[in-house]
């Protein structure tokens, strides 16, 4: 074996997993996050080529190939996708990870098992070690492709528009697949090579295909950042097994840490909503209320306008801006950056409050609002900032519903009871910017409207935003 086979690639190995692990930490902090994914990138360009350096004398032309295209499919998705369709990108990105892991088993299963000739079964092949990662490989990457499929779909609106879809007898059907995959997967260990093999093969990638869509179409709009999170913790589960397969340590150790990584921020998604993974999984979230929260259901909804509003912020001290979906799909990020700046040249202070499942995706918010420059220091967490809507002159709700629903700790009656909201309703003026009174995922009414501090805002989040600035500035000149 060569120096470089013993020395360098092993060397190359440490420092990328170092550097992963780096990067992780650093993305744990919005003020690092943009340096953590440098740095990730640096540990994935060192890791790709420690690999090729320990494959030796390869074809690169396919190699290279693939390079090519997913490098301008990447660089296409980076510059071109909006913030608002990032969650589906994420989701879809997944799915691509966990189908890669499964195709990557799925060739080596091919070459040692079928390819070589061999006349003895798999097991006995490959081994119980490889046998066993291989079959993992296959079921979590399938289950994590079809799953990321639909929920793109679900995010798109395109399927249900989001809404969980149960099917008759859907739970019972899912343990049935469940165990027949574990079935083939017995059977394709004890097959010999030969067209029994292939059948086995085909059966365990299509059960475990089908596994995949039965286990989301089941989990409602509400969730999607639950899911998003756990097909994430999939993908990297998937990972780690081929990195078993092929004997790769590097893969090994990074996918344990995108699956680890994926559980953890899993179970804080769950805890913001005060729910199990089990009840997330097995969905209908809010399929009894759906017909909720229609204008009817209101009976004391008060709607101002933008100048009123900017006569209300003239006199404010403090501000809270809660962000939600309704933003992201206006684009009004930078308005609401341009509205902070002018308030604050006024001695007003300006923070944004950032609930864990806000948007469609972990984070999402914290993204968005990134873009626009917003100080890393004014994003402030729903558990440290709560305590301080009760002394807080005016709240700002672009666009969000289920995260600022009081019905989450006053009626225990509602799907979201028990649910951590943000205590909007605490603070002395609260102004809702929302383009109706439909209600949010969870399909309910949502008390905060109907309340005596509350004023709504209709119209789209960027023109209000716009609209706000412009009464602030006209105010400033008047004075």
């Amino acid at each position: 074996m060569s120096l470089i086979h013993q020395v360098l690639v092993p060397a190359m190995y440490l420092l990328s997993a170092t550097l992963f692990i780096t990067g992780l930490k650093q993305m744990s902090k919005v003020r690092s996050a943009r340096s953590g994914n440098r740095t990730a990138t640096t540990a994935m360009a060192v890791a790709v080529v420690a690999t090729l350096l320990q494959l030796g004398l390869v074809d690169y032309r396919w190699i290279l190939a693939g390079v090519a295209i997913g490098g301008a499919i990447g660089a296409f998705a980076a510059l071109k996708v909006e913030m608002t369709s990032m969650p589906e990108m994420v989701a879809l990105f997944n799915g691509l990870g966990g189908g890669a892991s499964a195709l990557v088993a799925l060739s080596v299963m091919w070459q040692r098992g079928y390819g070589g000739g061999a006349s003895q079964t798999l097991w006995t092949s490959l081994g119980p070690v490889s046998m066993i990662t291989v079959c993992l490989s296959v079921l979590i990457g399938s289950v994590t492709l079809t799953g990321s499929l639909i929920a793109f779909l679900k995010l798109q609106g395109k399927l249900k528009k989001g809404a969980p879809i149960l099917l008759p007898g859907h739970h019972a059907l899912s343990a049935v697949l469940a165990a027949g995959t574990l079935a083939s997967a017995v059977g394709l260990s004890a097959a010999v090579p030969g067209t029994t093999l292939v059948v086995w093969l085909v059966l365990l990638v299509v059960l475990a295909g089908i596994l995949g869509v039965m286990v989301t179409v089941p989990i409602g709009g509400a969730d999607m950042p639950v899911v998003v999170s756990l097909l994430n913790s999939y993908s990297g589960m998937a990972a780690s097994a081929a990195g078993f397969v092929i004997g790769n340590p590097l893969l090994i150790i990074a996918g344990a840490m995108v699956g680890s990584a994926g559980l953890i921020l899993t179970n804080i998604m769950c805890v913001a909503m005060n729910r199990s993974l089990l009840n997330v999984l097995l969905g209908g979230f809010g399929m009894e209320a759906t017909s909720g929260g229609g204008d009817s259901e209101y009976t004391n909804v008060r709607s101002t306008s933008p100048e009123e509003a900017a006569m209300v912020l003239e006199d404010a001290e403090s501000l809270i801006i809660v962000p939600g979906y309704g933003l992201a799909v206006a684009q009004a990020q930078h308005a609401v950056r341009e509205l902070a700046s002018v308030l604050e040249k006024r001695g007003c202070q300006v923070r944004y409050a950032i609930h864990p499942v806000a948007g469609r995706m972990p984070g999402h918010m914290n993204v968005l609002l990134a873009e626009a420059d917003v100080p890393y220091d004014q994003l402030v967490e729903m558990d440290e900032i709560n305590p301080d809507f009760k002394n807080t002159d005016v709240v700002i709700v672009l666009g969000a519903n289920d995260v600022v629903n009081p019905a989450a700790i006053d009626d225990e009656k509602s799907p979201i009871y028990g649910m951590p909201i943000l205590l909007t309703h605490e603070a002395r003026s609260v102004f809702v910017v929302k383009r109706s009174l439909s209600p949010g995922y969870a399909g309910i009414k949502n008390p905060l409207f109907d309340r005596d501090n509350t004023n709504m805002i209709f119209g789209d989040a960027k023109k209000v935003v716009q609209a706000l600035i412009n009464e602030t500035k006209e105010l400033d000149k008047a004075a």
